[in-house]
């Protein structure tokens, strides 16, 4: 049995013929380590660094100190219902954070989870009780004025429109029939499914319910059946949204006393359930959302009362330079979902802030995540938001100083290779660099990679085995690399990276057949070199 790999052995097995099937024994700072045949170590620079969960390096000093006080004082993991003050204070500090960005006022209520996707999904599903409760209350509020009608009908103080009732598709003016029929109306329409939007590139996990607000079909399609479907919006559409909504508007029938007539008038149905997006998207390519963008789906957001879910799991936590990504572009989200840094490289943990004026106490009693909240991934988490407020915020600054470096660094690669490399974008420490289409490439390798859809995973595999540098492509967008190290990256390690990009750019210059390690059996079943 010892033999025998049951733990996810084709993936493994896909990451050898990319070169990308390394064993790490030790990780520090922004190195990880592998051994050589002799049992040496062999340091790799870490540009993946996590994707984003690594925003202060692997194993930092401090983070450790805080985990290994925790367990030699045998701190009490799993103690559900009960109280959390290191939990407490966690949301407390995140609500300064937050407010101080945000310039808001407003409280945030914090659920916990133990991953990004589960953040997001928590965000989504709170929002759907939050309409769920608002249709009813809606609900309730027609049966009081239909009521409220009928006795002023019954008193004969007013008699109903035939006017407005044909208006409303209603040809009838008998009171009981107009009641009824606009309760067989109501009651249709109450149950039309919530939509949710989403932008088209965006990522927001895999699990069943985030699955569906990932655009990527290959990951949502499969399980399209089990969730609720997702209107994805084209970055050139976001000016539309007010007309999309209009188009998607659904209006339960009321009865209102005006003077002596009754008129029906049209209320709409809560039926929009959120706006799913990233200020940066990650897996889609490393693409920023613009000031103006995020402008528009705020107003065409709050005109609709659609609350808005931002997913700040990979870009927030200080990557961008500022702690929330979203508050540079003065993007204000409903809903905030922070992961991956949090937990400092070391916890599993995850929040969903949601704003108290939209939030729901009930959920409290019907959600609930077993590792969630304990106090050794909250303790971790605040150690984490005292070493990035620490000195002024220097950690945000240096994010943003070691990106621009970098962002440097990458445009001068650009500007050397402007044939191979297609564009290079991203802000703080969370930058992409995309490479042109090589599927017409003279090199077999290098074609069938690209018309395979792996061109950036081969590209990483030979960063790694040529220049010791770790990075990988965006899952959705693999012809783009994405480099998120921490903000103690350093000159030297830019400077590895720069000379591998500049290796595997020239090789693909100049066809070479040597441009990238491969190891993809060709038709012969032999290895490819």
């Amino acid at each position: 049995m010892d033999d025998i790999d049951l733990a996810e052995p084709h993936l493994l097995s896909w990451l050898a013929t990319v070169g990308l099937d390394a064993h790490y024994v030790r990780a520090e700072g922004d190195h990880l380590y592998r051994l050589d045949d002799e049992g040496r170590e062999i340091p790799v620079v870490d540009f993946a660094g996590g994707y984003g969960s690594l925003m202060l390096g692997h194993n930092h000093p401090d983070i450790l100190a805080c985990a290994r006080e925790m367990l030699d004082h045998q701190a009490p993991v799993h103690a559900q219902f009960s109280r959390h003050p290191y939990a407490k204070r966690l949301a407390a500090e995140l609500n300064a954070i937050v407010r101080r960005e945000t310039e808001s006022d407003e409280m945030y209520s914090v659920i916990f989870a133990n991953s990004g996707a589960e953040a997001v999904e928590v965000a989504v599903k709170h929002a759907e009780l939050d309409r769920v409760m608002k249709v009813a209350e809606l609900r309730q509020e027609i049966a009081a004025n239909i009521d409220a009608a009928r006795a002023a009908v019954a008193a004969g103080e007013v008699s109903v429109s035939g006017e407005a009732a044909i208006a409303a598709g209603l040809d009838t003016t008998d009171f009981a029939s107009l009641a009824a029929r606009i309760s067989e109306v109501n009651e249709a329409r109450a149950t039309t499914p919530p939509l949710l939007f989403a932008l088209e590139g965006g990522f927001h996990g895999k699990l069943m319910g985030s699955v569906q607000l990932t655009h990527n079909a290959a990951y949502r399609n499969p399980f399209a059946a089990l969730g609720t479907s997702v209107r994805f919006v084209a970055p050139v559409d976001i000016s539309a949204l007010p007309k999309i909504f209009d188009e998607e508007r659904v209006d339960l029938l009321d009865l209102a006393v005006t003077g002596s007539e009754i008129t029906v008038v049209c209320r709409p149905l809560p039926l929009f359930c959120a706006f799913v997006l990233e200020p940066v998207q990650g897996e889609g390519g490393i693409r920023a959302l613009d000031a103006r963008s995020a402008e528009q789906i705020q107003a065409a957001c709050a005109r609709v009362d659609c609350p808005v879910v931002v997913d700040e799991v990979q870009s927030g936590m200080g990557r961008t330079g500022t702690f929330l990504a979203s508050s540079a572009v003065g993007l204000r989200g409903d809903y905030y979902a922070l992961s991956k840094s949090l937990g400092g490289g070391l916890a599993k943990t995850a929040v969903m802030l949601a704003r108290s004026s939209r939030y729901r106490p009930e959920f409290e009693l019907v959600h609930s995540s077993t590792f969630a909240k304990d106090i050794f991934s909250t303790t971790i988490a605040l150690k984490v938001l005292e070493l990035l407020e620490a000195d002024g915020g220097v950690a945000y600054a240096r994010a943003a100083e070691r990106g621009a470096y970098i962002l440097d660094m990458l445009r001068s690669v650009q500007r050397d290779f402007p044939d191979v490399v297609a564009d290079v974008r991203g802000r703080g420490l969370m930058l992409g660099l995309e490479f042109h289409d090589q599927s017409a490439s003279a090199i077999p390798a290098v074609r069938r990679h690209a018309e395979g859809g792996t061109f950036g995973y081969a590209v990483a595999g030979t960063l790694l085995e040529r220049h010791r540098v770790r990075t990988f492509p965006t899952a959705s967008a693999p012809n783009t690399l994405r480099f998120e190290p921490s903000i103690h990256i350093g000159d030297a390690e830019v400077a590895q990276l720069e000379a591998g990009l500049r290796d595997v750019c020239a090789g693909l210059r100049a066809q070479d057949a040597a441009a990238l390690v491969d190891h993809t059996p060709d038709q012969e079943g032999n290895q490819a070199t």
